[in-house]
């Protein structure tokens, strides 16, 4: 910290330099100022300028050019414009060169005051700090979690509105088994970040697990608040379907379990809900994943646009989505990816499917929509990319042949 303090000390040194520069020249000026003030004849000039047309004037009215009630007309605007162009020029006394120079520094240690304050409430100091204390623990030989877990404890004492100190705790303490002070960092974090879809499912998650997989009342209240902002959570999906499977209710488990994949990037996740729609599955008595897919469905082979390759990140999400042609029921199929896999092949059947009542094995034809969604939304946001194939036919999956789609086009 000392030498970010030593960085901000050697920024504000041009600012304060600046502020005292002027300084520097004021005797220079005020001389420069009171010398052109002694020598300025501007004064004597406007005289000279009023007396030729006041003659002027007089010799018009000697010639009869102009009757005597016209002169006065007009000597009065003279001496009217004279007294203006006398008051315009009359100056306040100069001042001494080393007036106002106690203002300088007080405004140079306003603006230090200013910046150091600034930077305490909107700068990342506390974030330094965290990232201190991680580096310090794991270059000491004898670094432990536990270590790490009291100095960020040592933090949140002194940063307690600092988000990423309950964010780092939160986990630890989970990790290590200490749910009661896990949720207390949760739920820290909450109060700072708001009650956003995320947080109040990894709450609902641990309370849940606390609760012994029982739907208490308050993780059904935690679960109802996250999937009114965000009905497609999969934290929660996940939840619920366990709770289904626990109950013997394997079809809803199915059905959560499905929707949750379509929204989870994590493999490992993804690998576990599988699982658990296998078992769920073999206890219904019907053919596992493995076997639905290599049934009925569709390959896809899906590419992206030379000419938008630059107009997305590689790790820009791909949705893979096979739809009725009415377009009446929820997604038949989906499936997620990553731009920076792409060209790829993907086999669309029931294994992806988002509900059971609602899977491509229905149907023998499907629109095929592929979308890239830069911010990773499941929803079709506007500077999306997406191409689709209209009237694909659906039916046993063969290895050599696979519907073409290309992502060419921008939603609007």
């Amino acid at each position: 910290m000392t030498l970010l303090w030593i960085a901000i000390a050697i920024l504000l040194l041009p600012a304060l330099w600046l502020l005292v520069s002027p300084l520097r020249n004021a005797r220079a000026l005020h001389d420069q100022q009171r010398d052109f003030e002694a020598n300025d004849t501007s004064a004597e000039q406007n005289v000279a300028i009023f007396k030729r047309r006041l003659a002027s004037l007089e010799a018009a009215l000697e010639r009869g050019d102009i009757d005597a009630a016209r002169f006065e007309e007009d000597r009065l605007e003279l001496e009217r414009s004279l007294l203006e162009d006398t008051a315009f020029r009359e100056r306040r006394p100069l001042k001494a060169a080393s007036a106002g120079r106690i203002v300088v520094p007080v405004v140079m240690l306003a603006v230090v005051a200013v910046s150091v304050i600034w930077y305490q409430q909107k700068g990342a100091e506390g974030d330094l700090v965290l990232l201190a204390v991680q580096q310090e623990v794991q270059n000491d030989p004898d670094g432990s979690l536990a270590m790490y877990i009291e100095r960020m404890e040592e933090q949140a004492e002194r940063q307690p509105d600092n988000p990423n100190v309950w964010s780092e705790l939160f986990p630890l303490y989970r990790e290590t088994g200490q749910m009661p002070k896990a949720v207390d960092a949760l739920e820290r974090l909450i109060e700072i970040e708001g009650r956003i879809p995320p947080l109040l499912a990894q709450l609902a998650q641990i309370r849940f697990f606390m609760a012994e997989r029982e739907l208490t009342d308050e993780v059904q209240a935690l679960v109802d608040e996250t999937l009114e902002q965000d009905p497609r959570q999969p934290t929660v999906l996940g939840l619920l379907g366990i709770n289904a499977f626990d109950n013997g209710d394997y079809e809803q488990a199915i059905d959560h379990w499905r929707r949750a994949i379509a929204n989870i990037e994590d493999p490992n996740t993804v690998s576990s809900l599988r699982d658990g729609i296998r078992v769920a599955q073999e206890r219904l008595g019907v053919e596992p994943e493995e076997a639905v897919a290599e049934g009925t469905g569709i390959r896809v082979r899906v590419s992206l646009d030379e000419e938008l390759v630059g107009r997305v990140d590689g790790d820009a999400s791909v949705f893979i989505t096979a739809r009725d042609i009415e377009g009446e029921l929820p997604p038949l199929a989906v499936v997620r990816a990553q731009v920076s896999e792409l060209p790829m092949t993907v086999t669309l059947d029931n294994s992806v499917a988002m509900s059971p009542q609602a899977q491509i094995s229905q149907v023998q034809e499907a629109r095929l929509v592929v979308r890239v969604s830069p911010s990773g939304q499941a929803t079709p946001q506007p500077g999306d990319l997406f191409g689709d194939l209209e009237s694909v036919s659906i039916g046993p999956i063969a290895d050599d042949e696979a519907a073409e789609v290309v992502i060419n086009r921008v939603f609007e």
